[in-house]
């Protein structure tokens, strides 16, 4: 089970690193990220739906107030908070960098993780710090240049660096995406059903961000309109990345805990790097390299950790039984 589960979490990073690509590109091109949240949750809402309604329609419990009223909150987080500063930062800096960026989201997910008390190992915790150091490798520390024909040396061609805005807005984007990754784990102990919960997210997110961007975007009529081009491939790519991220993120989460889904976060930023390199000609250095082996080397040992974790929790289990037994046959 646990190999299906990395297997899907780093399909769903692959999925966030073409994103970052071409997202960055359609940014570029002027589009609006406030009403891209909303068509890329309206397609995702309309993929989602019946696929919920079909396969989770004998196993879906009640509706209440309660629940509803914390997807709601869910969805504001992310997709409508989380993206949007995702985005406003990606316009201030660049897409490696972005994505850099966004490896804090480990360690704001360990802290929150730790505040509610949300169960851990030692090994994972130092493999997703070891992660989140490569990542900085990867993105930080340059060293000699490895010269690929088809980039060109960043630093000649783009001479502005990332700006402190940029990392701000970041900064808060991870923020939010952390709060969801850790209220998706609460909010799933009373409404189960991951599929059903990922169309409620989408759809709220598509009404929630629909208010944010009329409000944002008033008298911009400019800003709605999409075409057949890069904007609504955008919008297209970016739903069926929401809908499969939600999905995974609730079956890991569920199943593993947040600080496990998101010590694969770093992973996205080699893929980044690399894809940057061919769509975006952005040169690599010697310190990618030392940043992709760290970053391997750190999701090894969460992979180790987690599962030294599960054959703790099973010798436990059964230590107990055994107890359990001996104590009703003296008994």
């Amino acid at each position: 089970m646990t190999a299906i589960l990395v297997i899907a979490v780093c399909f769903v990073q692959a999925l966030y690193a073409g994103l970052s690509i071409i997202s960055f590109l359609a940014l570029k091109q002027g589009m609006s990220h406030y009403t891209f949240v909303v068509y890329r949750m309206a397609i995702a809402t309309a993929l989602a739906i019946p696929l919920a309604w079909y396969i989770e329609r004998h196993s879906r419990p009640t509706m209440t107030i309660k629940v509803m009223a914390k997807i709601m909150l869910l969805s504001m987080f992310d997709p409508v908070m989380d993206q949007n500063l995702y985005y406003v930062g990606m316009k201030n800096s660049n897409a490696t960098f972005t994505s850099a960026m966004c490896n804090m989201l480990p360690v704001f997910a360990f802290v929150m993780a730790w505040i509610f008390r949300h169960p851990r190992g030692l090994t994972k915790v130092v493999g997703t710090l070891v992660t989140v150091e490569g990542a900085i490798l990867l993105t930080m520390v340059k060293g000699p240049s490895l010269n690929l024909p088809w980039a060109r040396d960043h630093d000649k061609n783009h001479s502005s660096a990332p700006k402190v805005k940029g990392a701000l807005f970041l900064t808060l984007a991870c923020f939010c995406w952390s709060c969801f990754i850790i209220m998706q784990a609460n909010v799933l102990k009373s409404y189960p059903c991951k599929l059903s919960l990922t169309a409620l997210i989408c759809f709220w997110g598509m009404v929630e961000g629909a208010v944010v961007a009329v409000v944002v975007e008033r008298g911009n009529l400019e800003a709605w309109s999409i075409h057949l081009d890069l904007k609504l491939l955008a919008a297209v790519y970016g739903a069926l990345v929401s809908g499969a991220a939600y999905y995974v993120m609730g079956l890991v989460v569920k199943k593993k805990g947040p600080v496990f889904y998101s010590a694969f976060n770093p992973l996205a930023t080699l893929l980044v790097a690399i894809l940057g390199s061919f769509f975006l000609h952005e040169q690599l250095y010697t310190g990618s390299l030392i940043g992709a082996v760290t970053i391997v080397g750190g999701l090894y040992l969460v992979l180790w950790g987690s599962k030294r974790s599960a054959s703790l929790r099973f010798k436990e289990c059964q230590c107990g039984r055994t107890n359990w037994n001996a104590s009703n046959r003296r008994s």
